[in-house]
């Protein structure tokens, strides 16, 4: 079972590297400068600079808000969203979930994204 399950999710994170490379270099081709190819071959590397920088910024709280809410309203974003993900049957051998009620269980859990995105609001 843990298997699949990495798969899945070393697929998403390649997916989201190979989506953001080529965002940024037609972004760069529109604008008629040079993309991000100092970081590693033809600028792979860029991406998870990025990540890196994000991981290690300065966690700003609100001062007059619900600490607690704000900090775990990202979190529950992201694993709605991971979950969404284990009910899709993606071939005939990778099913993490094999349910009679998939497509309702996809919807209810993609239904609790926008709420950790609410929380990080306010």
């Amino acid at each position: 079972m843990f298997v699949p399950i990495l798969t899945l999710v070393l697929g998403i994170t390649i997916g989201v590297l190979v989506i953001v490379w080529l965002e940024r270099e037609i972004s760069a081709r529109i604008q008629q400068h040079i993309g991000p190819e100092y970081a590693g071959p033809l600028g792979i590397l860029q991406a998870l600079a990025d990540g890196t920088k994000l991981l290690f910024k300065e966690n700003i709280l609100p001062s007059r808000g619900n600490t607690r809410l704000f900090s775990i309203g990202s979190s529950i974003a992201v694993i709605s969203i991971l979950l969404s993900f284990s009910v899709i049957p993606f071939s005939s051998r990778l099913i993490l979930a094999d349910l009679n009620i998939g497509i309702f269980l996809w919807i209810a859990i993609s239904s609790i994204a926008p709420v950790g995105l609410l929380l990080v609001r306010h």
